[in-house]
């Protein structure tokens, strides 16, 4: 027979069924390897990923990279890191546990609170007081380090569940039953600070702007308000849009924006720059994804100053911990 020349029709046909195979077997080695996609949401365009930036998640973490700190707190919620503890609010048994963030080790902080989405911590002169809103008594709890009753704040507020407090000791609360952000003052007097939001979550401060999560609006995911000097607040204006069902908000250490969400039924982190968001709002497109579980949303969570993320599904025993880039 004789030898095929290389110009020949028969080896030009060869040639591209070799390379097709090439390309074929190439994707689907890509295929395997790349991480997995959602559905978008009706307001958002794709699926985020991370933007360049120092300290940057190149990849959004999965499952697998997160471990199991503790499992033993019945029905968690809201929870928060202070001073090497995570304080959690457990509504199956009206319970505040302190967690220690290393060893998982669990105890009985107070009991009283039947149910918390979120708390924050201050430091006194003598220890510290919690900070709990309590939206199945309309309360915000004060508990202080002695482990003493809670303290019932104020109870005027129906629906509380996101909080902060500002440098001059007022407090901002989230109120998901009026759709609208309440101030509190010192000695527990409220006031409307602004309206209008579409079931309001969780909320966070950087000092200059309160940043509020609409959970009931993926068009409307987060929204912010400046604090003006003379205590004033300005008008609400879009910081990050096409978030589906945007729980806790969270300012780390590095000034980013923290915040959970959910693509379909999996519960995500994602995080911006604030900044970058402020005067045209950021959509999905620009979102740092850094985390894509496997777990039920909504997600609680909370960061240490070192960088480590907590985290959990709401009502779920499991609490997971990640450490991210400093």
């Amino acid at each position: 027979m004789k030898p095929l020349e290389t110009g020949s029709a028969p080896m030009n046909a060869a040639l591209v069924l070799l390379m097709a195979a090439m390309l074929l077997l190439g994707g689907q080695g890509r295929a395997q390897d790349a991480a997995p996609t959602a559905t978008a949401t009706e307001d958002s365009q794709a699926t985020p990923t991370a933007t360049s930036a120092s300290a940057t998640v190149e990849s959004p973490f999965l499952q697998d990279d997160l471990a199991v700190l503790v499992g033993n707190v019945q029905r968690p919620n809201g929870i928060l890191w202070f001073q090497d503890s995570l304080f959690t609010v457990c509504n199956g048994d009206w319970t505040v546990y302190r967690i220690d963030d290393v060893t998982g080790d669990t105890s009985t902080f107070i009991f009283g609170v039947r149910n918390g989405n979120s708390l924050i911590a201050e430091q006194t002169g003598s220890g510290f007081n919690l900070w709990i809103p309590d939206p199945d008594n309309s309360t915000i709890w004060r508990v202080d380090h002695l482990r003493g009753a809670p303290a019932r704040f104020t109870s005027s507020i129906e629906g509380p569940w996101g909080i902060a407090r500002l440098a001059d000791g007022r407090f901002l609360v989230s109120d998901t039953v009026s759709n609208s952000i309440i101030e509190i003052a010192e000695d527990g007097s409220t006031r409307e600070a602004q309206a209008g939001f579409r079931a309001p979550t969780g909320i966070a401060s950087d000092g200059e702007r309160l940043y509020i999560a609409n959970g009931g609006s993926a068009r409307r995911g987060i929204e912010y308000i400046t604090l003006e000097a003379d205590g004033a607040y300005s008008e609400v204006k879009p910081l990050v849009s096409g978030l589906q069902n945007t729980s806790n908000l969270v300012m780390g250490s590095d000034n980013r924006l923290y915040f959970a969400y959910a693509l379909g039924t999996r519960g995500v982190v994602g995080r911006v720059d604030p900044a970058r968001c402020l005067e045209a709002g950021c959509r999905n497109q620009d979102i740092e994804l850094i985390v894509f579980s496997d777990i039920a949303a909504p997600l609680a969570i909370t960061l240490s100053d070192d960088m480590r993320l907590f985290l959990h599904s709401r009502f779920r025993p499991e609490i997971y911990w990640l450490q991210l880039p400093e």
